[in-house]
């Protein structure tokens, strides 16, 4: 279980990151909505407290600048008192060949899917420790663990939150905190609905389960990483996928 405990969960505000939020919520667990869009994290916010009656609040972030990271720790610390729990789930995709793929492409995707992982986590970090606990959890993808055909930035930054989760994971184990990742396969959210109908059908081939998972099964996932049932699993990647990448 969660009770008591302080979360954040970047791109909180719809997809997987909601469910995220309104699972670890219905765990006891007092939830930050952090987003880029405020709008969206206010609503998902309100909505989350009405229907689990535990506190919440909504932070506007870019998790690719630092100081956007570090204002969102600070105003958590101040509201709450502690942060026990941060899933770095905010990303987004540019696809295209890396014949047509522009460098903005590429660096976009890096800086918010990798770079904004670090931020958040090098923010959140000195506050964990110096309560001597903290659960990290790290939103990666099948991309990351096999590549996947036009999505070399993605792929790249997916593949690079698998190496933070180990180094980061060594790093904190002595002062007890655990970081790990889950790496979703293909998810029914707003990122994968608009596929055409042939390559969905090519992703329900290569899936052994034979269907695309729900934001709630990734949820359950993480939601079980960072609980005390888990403190002893800490550098892992916990595949999420329904068998396409068996390791």
């Amino acid at each position: 279980m969660s009770e008591n405990k302080v979360a954040i969960i970047t791109g909180g505000a719809r997809g997987i990151g909601k469910a995220i939020a309104e699972t670890l919520a219905r765990r006891g667990c007092a939830i930050v909505v952090a987003d880029l869009n405020l709008e969206m994290a206010e609503a998902t916010a309100k909505e989350i407290a009405a229907a689990t009656g535990q506190k919440t609040l909504a932070i506007q972030i870019n998790v690719s600048d630092f100081a956007s990271a570090n204002a969102m720790v600070e105003r958590t610390l101040a509201e709450f008192g502690k942060v026990d729990i941060l899933v770095n789930n905010a990303g987004l995709t540019r696809d295209k060949l890396i014949m047509r793929m522009e460098e903005a492409d590429w660096d976009i995707v890096i800086d918010v899917n990798l770079k904004g992982a670090f931020n958040c986590s090098k923010a959140v970090v000195r506050p964990m420790m110096k309560q001597r606990y903290g659960r990290i959890v790290n939103i990666s993808s099948v991309s990351g663990q096999a590549g996947q055909f036009g999505q070399a930035n993605y792929s790249a930054s997916k593949a690079g939150l698998i190496g933070l989760t180990k180094a980061l994971a060594r790093e904190l184990a002595s002062r007890q905190i655990t970081v790990n990742a889950v790496a979703p396969g293909f998810v029914l959210t707003a990122l994968t609905q608009d596929l055409s109908d042939d390559l969905k059908d090519a992703i329900l081939k290569a899936t052994p389960l034979g269907r695309m998972g729900k934001p709630e099964e990734i949820a359950y996932a993480v939601a079980f990483l960072a609980s005390d049932e888990a403190s002893y699993i800490t550098g892992q990647v916990l595949a999420v996928d329904g068998g396409m990448v068996m390791m």
